[in-house]
């Protein structure tokens, strides 16, 4: 595929991403996704389910493959899909909630990772990002919980949230079929101790061994 029939295929499946669901406000089960990175373009595409109540790690799968598409910002998708979408086949706990180490609608197409996961997947899907990619956000206030809106040409793209006192925000974005409010209690719910929701950090952990 290339980058041009890559755009195109963001631009078709955009239309599909629903962000008027509230989203369930309590799940039982939570998929952490996340993508390592080897030599020789190899990516690992890593998937941890977790019990959201207590965290417990329930499942998981990694698959290991050569990536299929250049390293190309806004682009991702294209090299982590194919590895994320085999371990996700291979889970024996089904997930009913993906958080996932990237951008939703935070994104210059509005279809980042976790939208394109949750069209494919159908699943109520959340991106939480390390660092901002676009669009602009103020420093929200220091308090656990406190966010500030990031805002792409003039519109509400996601939030950057606090998650620890004093600790640099992540950025929130939706995915599919989960509001901007419901995705952040829920990544709010799962960082109790840590800046980074545990089943992303599960998953980073899984995606790098």
């Amino acid at each position: 595929m290339s980058i041009e029939e890559a755009e195109a295929e963001q631009e078709r499946l955009r239309p599909l991403v629903d962000l008027d669901d509230p989203g369930p406000e309590r799940v039982e089960f939570v998929a952490g996704l996340d993508v390592g990175y080897g030599g020789d373009d190899e990516v690992t595409g890593a998937v941890v389910v977790l019990r959201s109540g207590t965290l417990e790690v329930v499942d998981q799968v990694a698959v290991r493959q050569r990536a299929g598409f250049p390293y190309v910002p806004g682009l991702f998708a294209f090299r982590e899909l194919p590895p994320l979408l085999a371990a996700m086949d291979r889970l024996r706990v089904p997930p009913d909630l993906l958080v996932c180490d990237g951008y939703g609608l935070a994104h210059p197409r509005r279809f980042g990772l976790a939208c394109h996961l949750g069209v494919l997947t159908g699943l109520p899907t959340i991106g939480v990002a390390k660092t901002a990619f676009v669009g602009r956000h103020d420093d929200p206030p220091a308090a656990r919980g406190s966010w500030s809106p990031i805002l792409l040409d003039g519109e509400v793209v996601g939030r950057a949230l606090r998650t620890r006192e004093g600790v640099k925000p992540v950025f929130v974005s939706q995915g599919h079929r989960v509001s901007l409010d419901n995705a952040c209690s829920h990544v709010l719910r799962l960082s109790p101790d840590f800046r980074l929701p545990e089943p992303i950090r599960a998953a980073d952990r899984l995606s790098r061994s």
